[in-house]
C-alpha cells in the first residue's frame, strides 16, 4: 500500500499538477492540506473517474484537508477531539480496508505565526490535542499513520540554513519539544528512518529564489505506530514535482507499508 502527503496549497490553482501527479505516483491513498475550499465546491467528479473515494474537511479560502482512496474507507471522522470550539479545517481520519486495516490521519498542524502570541498559543494547544489522539490510537494498538504538513522543523538539519528560523515557530524550542513528544511515544518518523543526514527537505519558499537555491526545509511528516512502522518497506520524497509549473511550495512525501 502506498501512502502519500501533499499540501497542495490551493485545489483550484494545483488541480492539473495534482491529476498529473496522481497518475504518475499512483498512491493508493493521499492526503491532502490547503485544499482551500469548502467540501461543496471540491472537484472530485475527476479524481473519482480514476477510481479515487474522496473524503473532504474544507472550509472557505484556506486550511482544508481531504483523503483520496483507492481502497475502501471507513469510520470517517473530520476534526481533531478535544476542542469543539475549534472551527479550523485542519485534521481528517479514516479507516482504509487492504486487507488488514490502517487508520490514516491526515493533518495540517498550524502555522503559529508570529511568536510569541495567539496563533503560537493556538498551535502548542493544537499539538497537545493531538498528542492526547496519539494516546488514544496508541491504546487501541490499531496500526496507524499521522502524516501531513506539520509546520515542525523538528532538527537543525532539517534546514539548509537554520540560522534564519531560529525565531520563527516552526522551529522554536517548544514545537520542536512537542514534535518530539510523540516521537517519544513509540511512533516513528518515516523519513528519517529511511533518509538519515541532511539535505532532505519538503518545502522550498516561492521567495529568494528558495528553490533554485535548494534553500528548503522539512516539514511533511509521516509518523508510523508501532504496528505500521514493522509494516514500512520504502519511503520517498518527490522533489521533482516542485519544479514543475505553478507548482506548491510543498512536494509530495510517500511510504510503502506491506499489506
Amino acid at each position: 500500500m502506498k501512502l502519500a502527503t501533499f499540501n497542495i496549497n490551493g485545489i483550484k490553482a494545483r488541480g492539473e499538477a495534482l491529476a498529473a501527479w496522481l497518475a504518475e505516483a499512483a498512491p493508493d491513498v493521499v492526503v491532502l492540506q490547503e485544499i482551500k475550499s469548502v467540501d461543496e465546491a471540491f472537484p472530485r467528479e475527476g479524481l473519482e473517474a480514476v477510481g479515487y473515494q474522496v473524503e473532504t474537511h474544507g472550509q472557505k479560502g484556506f486550511n482544508g484537508v481531504a483523503i483520496l482512496s483507492k481502497l475502501p474507507l471507513s469510520d470517517v471522522r473530520r476534526g481533531l477531539p478535544g476542542d469543539e470550539s475549534d472551527e479550523q479545517a485542519r485534521w481528517i481520519e479514516a479507516v482504509v480496508d487492504a486487507g488488514r486495516p490502517l487508520r490514516v490521519c491526515g493533518l495540517y498542524l498550524p502555522n503559529g505565526n508570529p511568536a510569541p502570541g495567539p496563533k503560537y498559543e493556538y498551535k502548542l494547544a493544537w499539538m497537545a490535542r493531538m498528542e492526547a489522539r496519539v494516546r488514544e490510537l496508541l491504546a487501541s494498538e490499531e496500526p496507524f499513520v499521522c502524516l501531513g504538513d506539520y509546520n515542525v522543523i523538528p532538527q537543525a538539519e532539517d534546514a539548509k540554513k537554520p540560522e534564519n528560523w531560529i525565531t520563527d515557530a516552526l522551529f522554536l524550542p517548544e514545537s520542536r519539544a512537542a514534535y518530539q513528544r510523540m516521537l517519544n511515544l513509540g511512533l516513528t518518523d518515516a523519513v528519517r528512518a529511511r533518509m538519515p543526514g541532511p539535505g532532505v527537505f519538503t518545502f522550498w519558499d516561492y521567495q529568494q529564489l528558495s528553490w533554485e537555491r535548494n534553500n528548503g526545509i522539512r516539514i511533511d511528516h509521516v509518523l508510523l505506530s508501532p504496528q505500521a512502522a514493522d509494516r514500512l518497506e520504502d519511503v520517498g520524497i518527490d522533489k521533482a514535482v516542485r519544479g514543475r509549473e505553478k507548482p506548491s511550495d510543498h512536494v509530495p512525501v510517500w511510504v510503502r507499508l506491506a499489506g
